[in-house]
């Protein structure tokens, strides 16, 4: 498993009691709501590629992660 960063998110009130209903609407912590709208903006823009995600999960694992790009 990929070491996990941990860093400090300054955020809207507004917004982060907008991401705790959809993350409770969608059964995830809130931090793996974000990391989960990240990683599909990276895949929508091109910017996530398969060989980048190899190392961090396998795909058919269970994982709610979005999927990659095929190459």
């Amino acid at each position: 498993m990929a070491e996990k960063k941990k860093f400090l998110l300054r955020i809207d009130a507004d917004l982060y009691n907008m991401l705790e209903k959809w993350s409770s609407a969608e059964l995830r912590s809130i931090n793996s709501q974000i990391e989960y709208l990240l990683k599909d903006a990276l895949v929508k823009s091109g910017r996530f590629k398969k060989a980048q995600a190899s190392g961090q999960e396998s795909e058919g694992n269970g994982s709610d992660a979005p999927e990659t790009e095929a190459d």
